[in-house]
């Protein structure tokens, strides 16, 4: 056994003593004063019942109030764990949909911005197509009218080239105009010839050339008219009878021709000579003039028109065809930016209900936790009544036992309680003194054996004197007709009355009680540190060994 060991007994035993020399003398001796006139407080056992029925009925009504509050803490409790496993479950679920989700918003949101890039891309270009159909329709439309005006422009040369063709056709298949023969030397008379044309016409024909072929029609004297000649070029004479002919020359358009003419009348006067004379043809062949030109122009008019039709039909019909791309771009187009419109469309939907899906799960969490707040808050409430009841009942049990404690004595009991006092300030000092044995050197402990010497002598005093005064305490007791309260705490008012001062009931047993307590006192002090002396005495002789 080490050292440590045995210094824990030694110390314990010294304590031991202490505590017997306590409770072998917890009585407390009272000083018998019968002749005393000071007033002490009393109370009857009726009261001491009141006062453990008043405080056994808080008693149960504490304890029946915590039984209520530990049922509604379980509840609570219960409720709060509930909502504390639906909150991680919500939690969990949260998660897992955020993580599910988010993938999906993400996918979702790169589907949407692309679809919609997609369909700005669709919107531009489908107005940029629309714009140039509407323009080459404006130019198909403009093409169209070009070509209407030059179909008009064609068909108002192509009549008027017709006229002027007709007038050529005419003029060249020739016309019957007014002509006379008249003098040369006087254009006023008719020439002599003038007879034989009896007529008074011509017919007169266009060349291709532009000039004009005059045909005068001779009615007779074929066998006179030898000669018939224009600006030196003989006429042609095409017989149409015996006395007749037809005769033709060709000249420029004018109004008038001069012609010249041989004559030979000797067949019928022998002695006439042959004249020659000259003649004035008055025929007006300035009709044609222009019309070989009108009919050219008319001609280059129509070619012209009809150059410009062909042109503004080509250019119409490239136009239309422009126009016809650009609308089937514009209708392309317009495909493509539906299509993009419904998968933007489409996107967006998705978007929104992958975040819808992470909200919900979301306010699952967020009304999961309110309904965990609000049950922690429950419990906390219920815990808060629970120790409150708790409380009340500690307090309603305290009073019990204060009320159930309170001792009904006597004046003899009075005085046991005094010893008890005496007593346990005995052992006070004697625990006291067991320390400082402990504490101090040889020289000390030589002391301390001395002091326990003289305790072991008082404390045999303290015993007979302590067995005296337990005597005189029973006979008091017995023949005592009022309690008396020491150290009680009761619910009732106490009563207050002058004790009296008759003398005991036995004569014999109030003579052996002892004058003062200052004996007894001094007897249970030396018993308690006797006893202590005994436990420290062996743990001095162990220090100086």
């Amino acid at each position: 056994m080490t050292s440590h060991v045995k210094n824990t007994l030694v110390t314990t035993a010294a304590i031991a003593g202490a505590l017997a020399a306590t409770t072998l003398f917890n009585t407390t001796t009272v000083k018998a004063d019968t002749t005393s006139s000071a007033p002490v407080t009393t109370t009857t056992s009726a009261t001491k019942d009141t006062a453990i029925a008043s405080a056994q009925a808080k008693v149960n009504s504490a304890s029946a109030a915590v039984v209520s509050a530990q049922a509604a803490y379980g509840s609570a409790s219960t409720a709060a764990s509930d909502a504390a496993a639906k909150t991680a479950a919500a939690s969990a679920s949260a998660a897992a949909t955020s993580a599910a989700t988010s993938s999906a918003v993400a996918n979702a949101q790169a589907a949407a911005d692309a679809a919609a890039t997609a369909k700005s891309t669709a919107d531009a270009n489908l107005a940029k197509a629309q714009s140039n159909a509407a323009a080459t329709s404006r130019a198909k439309s403009m093409t169209s009218a070009a070509v209407v005006s030059a179909q008009s422009a064609v068909a108002s040369a192509s009549a008027k080239a017709s006229d002027a063709d007709s007038a050529v056709a005419s003029a060249e298949a020739g016309q019957t105009v007014t002509a006379n023969l008249m003098k040369s030397s006087d254009p006023t008379q008719a020439s002599a010839a003038q007879q034989y044309f009896a007529t008074k016409t011509a017919i007169v024909k266009l060349l291709p050339s532009g000039q004009v072929q005059i045909t005068i029609p001779l009615t007779s004297g074929l066998e006179y008219l030898t000669e018939v000649s224009y600006n030196g070029v003989d006429a042609t004479f095409t017989k149409t009878g015996y006395h007749s002919a037809n005769i033709t020359f060709t000249a420029d358009p004018a109004t008038s021709y001069t012609l010249a003419m041989t004559m030979d009348i000797r067949s019928v006067m022998p002695l006439m000579p042959i004249m020659h004379e000259t003649a004035l043809l008055d025929v007006d062949t300035t009709i044609f003039n222009g019309l070989l030109a009108a009919k050219s122009a008319a001609d280059a008019a129509l070619t012209s028109a009809q150059a410009a039709l062909s042109t503004a039909e080509t250019n119409a019909a490239t136009v239309a065809q422009v126009a016809s791309n650009a609308a089937s771009a514009a209708t392309a187009a317009a495909t493509v930016a539906s299509d993009a419109a419904v998968v933007a469309t489409s996107a967006a939907t998705n978007l929104t209900s992958a975040q819808a899906a992470n909200s919900t799960a979301q306010a699952a969490l967020t009304s999961a936790q309110a309904v965990q707040s609000a049950a922690d808050a429950v419990l906390v409430t219920a815990k808060a009544n629970l120790d409150s009841a708790n409380a009340a009942l500690t307090s309603a049990q305290a009073e019990l036992k204060s009320a159930q404690n309170i001792v009904v004595v006597t004046p003899a009991s009075s005085a046991a309680s005094s010893a008890s006092s005496a007593t346990s300030s005995a052992t006070n000092s004697a625990s006291s003194a067991a320390s400082s044995a402990s504490s101090t050197d040889s020289s000390a402990a030589s002391s301390a054996s001395s002091t326990a010497s003289s305790a072991g002598s008082a404390a045999s005093s303290a015993t007979n004197s302590a067995a005296s005064t337990a005597t005189a305490t029973s006979n008091v007791a017995s023949s005592a007709s009022t309690t008396t309260v020491t150290s009680a705490v009761v619910a009732t008012p106490a009563t207050t009355k002058n004790a009296t001062s008759s003398t005991p009931a036995s004569s014999t047993t109030a003579k052996t009680l002892p004058q003062t307590g200052n004996e007894n006192q001094s007897a249970l002090v030396a018993l308690g540190l006797a006893i202590l002396t005994l436990g420290i005495y062996p743990m001095m002789k162990r220090k100086h060994a």
